[in-house]
């Protein structure tokens, strides 16, 4: 684990209630694995709020650079999200067990579902995938057309598939309403987002190998708190710690 002090190039929202913040910095060289997290604070330097785990969105290491997207709705991220170009933010990380792409090497097709503020982390994983010669589909799920974000940005990786609760964009539903043809090829399944969502995602691709990333809150980021355990029937000890053995897992590695 690395404590880091990196410095805002941007912090724009970019939907509703959703930022994209770029931060700059030496440390950003060790952040190469795609579904590893930050665990950053939001307030000042007395501020007794606790640090947020954030998901890395991209890396640029050539220009020492990492995206993060989240949502300003807690009264951290809300600080967060009023933080100015030119400030630095504590950052500890790399942290957690991210997505291995090796295991996409005999696979010529991957579908990477994504639901919400789980989203981002299937961008720097798509461009990985792509760089090894995999098909990427993308499947995204957002509440409204309003609280959609990075569409274009995938589209420029690979096929992508939007669904919205309320039907303002792409299909009316869920992202299992837009599983069926793509799960038909038989592709490697990558997903983040919320429980309930990763549940019925492991439902609709029964029988499919694939790795799920939890989304939870965290006390110390690193383990030793206890503050994110999930139950687990594959590992003596009954549970794992989301923030240490994970976030990411094999499907049906985690009781949901």
């Amino acid at each position: 684990m690395k404590k880091h002090l990196l410095t805002i190039t941007s912090n724009t929202e970019i939907a509703r209630n959703i930022f994209e913040m770029k931060l700059t910095g030496p440390g950003t060289a060790t952040m190469t694995v795609p579904g590893q997290f930050l665990h950053v604070s939001v307030g000042n330097n007395t501020s007794k709020l606790l640090r947020r785990p954030l998901s890395i969105c991209d890396v640029d290491l050539e220009r020492e650079e990492v995206t993060l997207l989240y949502r300003a709705q807690g009264e951290g991220t809300k600080q967060l999200s009023q933080k100015h170009t030119g400030e630095t933010v504590d950052v500890l990380g790399p942290l957690g067990n991210g997505f291995s792409t090796e295991s996409s090497e005999d696979r010529k097709k991957a579908l990477l579902i994504g639901g919400g503020i789980g989203v981002p982390p299937l961008y720097y994983l798509g461009k990985k995938l792509k760089d090894k010669g995999i098909q990427v589909t993308f499947i995204l799920g957002f509440q409204s057309l309003e609280a959609s974000f990075y569409i274009e940005q995938f589209q420029e990786i690979g096929e992508t598939i939007v669904t919205t609760v309320d039907g303002s964009l792409g299909l009316k539903g869920f992202v299992t309403d837009a599983m069926d043809q793509p799960i038909s090829d038989e592709p490697l399944i990558y997903s983040v987002g919320p429980a309930v969502m990763l549940k019925a995602v492991e439902q609709k691709a029964q029988g499919l190998n694939g790795f799920i990333s939890l989304e939870e809150r965290m006390g110390c980021g690193v383990g030793a708190c206890f503050a994110c355990v999930c139950p687990t029937e594959t590992r003596q000890s009954g549970y794992v710690k989301i923030c240490s053995d994970g976030p990411v897992f094999k499907m049906g590695e985690v009781v949901l």
